[in-house]
């Protein structure tokens, strides 16, 4: 496969450059050199000073000059922890430097924590939804001792990263450019492109037109090959699709080619069904599209219930015989198998048919032949036996090296000084840990999260996302991504790189687990990167070592007690709840108390709350509404649950919601449900009385999914929801008097 490299106009491209995957080719770009766990927390630390909703409470409390000035001492800081992290293993001081900066750097998230909680707790106060009797350490009626301890705090941290910042200076810690990788999530809206173009516009290209009709029209010796892919890759902004179109209608490749087709591919176009769609409706309006709109119109009204076998046939005859030339203009998303199966759709042209990809990355799908590169196979060759022959070994260095085409980075792998060390006493493969190594920065704490889990763990993705959303371990890099979204890409990367495997998709869930020995390496780098905070699973079923957990502990973010295990007590939530401060992950399925303690409001700093599956529990205490920090709440199959509480459209925050009640009437408007702004799924299960849905559903505009199960007594849902414009999913089952409405409110069968 060759590939244009964009120059700037102003460079000559003397010969297109070669992007193809070798025959071992296997995983993305080799990122920089490892970065710890401190370079994604400094960062996150950062994001946190920089909001909006922070910098407001920081002015209203006096403490900007404070905060401006820790944004200043981090920001020194963080240039130098790649390099730090690269020299460590040779020095026990920056090794000791590292985990002294680690620690406050969590400390200081906890300070910063504290700001967001009281900027929710105001916006609330704002709102109505606290009445006056309300008193907390934050009471806006109590400002001078709120302002005098988080003072006190905050120059406590400056003085400690100032230290920190100084000591630098020991190491000759060498300064770096800080590269925020923000390319795992783009959601973004664009104009869609077309093929015509005014070259007289164009300057500074014949020279890169040239390079890619010469590769577009070889000569017949050279056309073996039925089908083959050209990308043109560049940043933003560098003319990629312009110079796509200059060749798209150049005189010989218009003479060329039997069939030209130019498909805008959009952010919508992440299903090969409608890419599919799409490539067949510029087929059918050949290279100038001539169509009339009546005719266009016909073209994709017939294809749109066309079934994805069906569509193939239909692409497959449009393009029998056919030397084709197809451009992929703006090429964003780089899920290989997709692309793998695109290809595969393509291959019925005539010899010499190209695909055209415009693309600001290199296309992971789109295999070339090992043949253009003996040397990275011969490489790869010497990599595999390294890896004794162990198919994970060899998986994971794919991952590592996949889309690698210079000999320098292949020959780093297969001269990496960590083959020596063979397996040490841990048993943790070489091959690994060089996965591990180069995986992104902000990919690192989520995969070793995932050790908190028993061997053999079946995670699903929805489920996971939600842990590492409260962890605070997915950040989006712009206001307009959403978390889950994120967190989804996140779970394709690490599964591409084999980090997970077993992998069962089923559209609404997937599935998958972590091989005996990747799961070994996480707890490896677990007992190293994380001493400072600790992820709590309680798989022992003997009380007293949990008790022992907590007395020795005062630094757990994460308890999880997963089913037929060790049953929490109500005693263990107090414990909890007057130790762990910071706790942000409180997992009490299974339980069986019949009153959650209202203790439960002092742990402030909480995301994630669920005591699903409690067939004893009865009521929930009127202090879960303080926790204003929450992402998700589960009480879903608390069959015995009388009521909600009151206060529930308190939590703003919440994201996903899981209930079961007993009530017959929600909480009154003004403080329900309809109140929970940025709530994106809801469940709603085995509310035996339940009739109606609450009042308001229209409110809940960034609702995503809304799931309906076992309310027998539930007779409709109102006419709102039909207009909820986040709405991607509803699932109404087991509703056994629920009357489904057609558009006009009339009753369907």
């Amino acid at each position: 496969m060759d590939a244009i490299a964009l120059l700037h106009p102003s460079q000559t491209l003397k010969k297109p450059v070669l992007l193809s995957d070798p025959l071992l080719a296997l995983s993305s770009l080799l990122q920089s050199m490892a970065e710890s766990f401190a370079f994604d927390l400094a960062n996150k630390v950062l994001g946190k000073i920089a909001s909006l909703a922070l910098q407001e409470v920081a002015l209203a409390w006096g403490v900007t000059a404070d905060l401006d000035g820790l944004k200043d001492t981090l920001s020194v800081i963080q240039a130098v922890i790649s390099d730090a992290e690269e020299q460590q293993s040779n020095s026990r001081q920056i090794t000791d430097w590292l985990r002294k900066l680690k620690k406050a750097l969590y400390e200081a998230e906890g300070v910063l924590d504290d700001f967001e909680y009281e900027a929710l707790r105001r916006k609330v106060a704002k709102a109505g939804s606290i009445t006056k009797q309300v008193h907390s350490f934050f009471s806006t009626s109590n400002p001078l001792p709120f302002r005098f301890k988080m003072g006190r705090k905050m120059k406590n941290l400056k003085e400690r990263l100032d230290k920190i910042a100084a000591d630098k200076s020991k190491f000759n810690l060498t300064e770096r450019a800080v590269v925020v990788n923000t390319t795992h999530v783009v959601h973004r809206k664009r104009e869609m492109t077309h093929s015509y173009v005014d070259a007289s516009n164009i300057i500074g290209r014949e020279q890169d037109k040239e390079n890619i009709v010469s590769i577009l029209m070889p000569s017949s010796s050279d056309e073996q090959e039925n089908v083959s892919i050209i990308p043109i890759i560049g940043i933003g902004g560098m003319g990629k699709t312009a110079l796509a179109k200059l060749v798209y209608n150049d005189g010989r490749v218009v003479k060329h080619f039997d069939k030209r087709m130019w498909v805008c591919v959009s952010d919508e176009d992440n299903e090969i069904e409608k890419l599919t769609k799409k490539i067949l409706i510029s087929a059918t309006m050949g290279g100038t599209g001539t169509l009339s709109m009546d005719q266009f119109q016909n073209v994709r009204f017939s294809l749109a219930e066309l079934s994805m076998d069906e569509l193939q046939t239909q692409l497959r005859n449009a393009l029998d015989d056919q030397r084709y030339l197809l451009v992929l203009d703006d090429v964003w998303n780089s899920d290989r198998e997709k692309w793998v199966k695109l290809t595969e759709l393509l291959r019925g042209g005539a010899g010499g048919s190209k695909i055209v990809v415009t693309t600001r990355q290199k296309v992971s799908g789109f295999n070339g032949q090992g043949k253009h590169y003996p040397n990275l196979v011969k490489i790869g060759n010497q990599i595999v036996k390294k890896c004794g022959g162990v198919p994970l070994a060899v998986s994971s260095l794919g991952g590592l090296l996949y889309s690698k085409l210079e000999e320098r980075d292949w020959e780093l792998v297969r001269d990496n000084e960590i083959w020596t060390l063979e397996e040490k006493d841990d048993g943790i493969l070489p091959a690994l840990r060089l996965s591990y190594d180069e995986l992104p920065s902000h990919l690192k704490p989520c995969f070793v999260f995932c050790s908190m889990f028993p061997k053999d763990y079946e995670f699903n993705n929805e489920a996971l996302i939600k842990l590492w959303m409260a962890r605070g371990l997915i950040q989006p890099s712009s206001h307009n991504q959403e978390l889950e979204d994120i967190g989804n890409q996140y779970i394709i990367e690490l599964c591409s790189r084999s980090f997970f495997q077993d992998v069962e998709d089923y559209k609404v869930l997937v599935w998958f687990k972590m091989h005996d020995l990747v799961h070994d390496l996480a707890l490896s780098i677990k007992k190293i990167e994380s001493k400072e905070v600790e992820d709590a699973s309680i798989t022992d079923n003997v009380p007293e070592k949990f008790l022992a957990l907590l007395q020795k502990k005062n630094n757990i973010r994460t308890i999880w007690f997963p089913y037929s295990q060790i049953s929490a007590t109500a005693e263990y939530v107090r414990i909890c709840s007057s130790r762990f401060k910071y706790m942000r992950i409180l997992d009490l399925r299974g339980t069986d108390f019949e009153e959650l303690p209202s203790s439960i409001g002092n742990m402030k700093h909480l995301r994630y709350l669920d005591i699903s599956g409690n067939k004893r529990i009865k009521k929930l205490p009127a202090s879960i509404c303080k926790l204003y920090l929450l992402l998700t709440l589960s009480f879903k199959e608390c069959t015995e649950l009388e009521e909600l509480p009151r206060d529930m459209g308190n939590l703003i925050n919440l994201r996903s919601l899981e209930i079961t009640t007993k009530q017959r009437a929600w909480p009154r408007k003004r403080n329900g449900l309809a109140c929970l702004i940025s709530l994106r799924w809801l469940v709603i299960d085995e509310c035996n009385h339940v009739e109606f849905m609450f009042e308001g559903l229209q409110n809940l505009t960034a609702l995503r999914s809304l799931e309906i199960r076992k309310c027998p007594s539930l007779v409709s849902l109102p006419p709102s929801v039909k207009h909820l414009p986040a709405l991607e999913a509803m699932i109404i089952f087991d509703c056994e008097m629920f009357n489904f409405m057609d558009e006009d409110g009339d009753e369907r069968e």
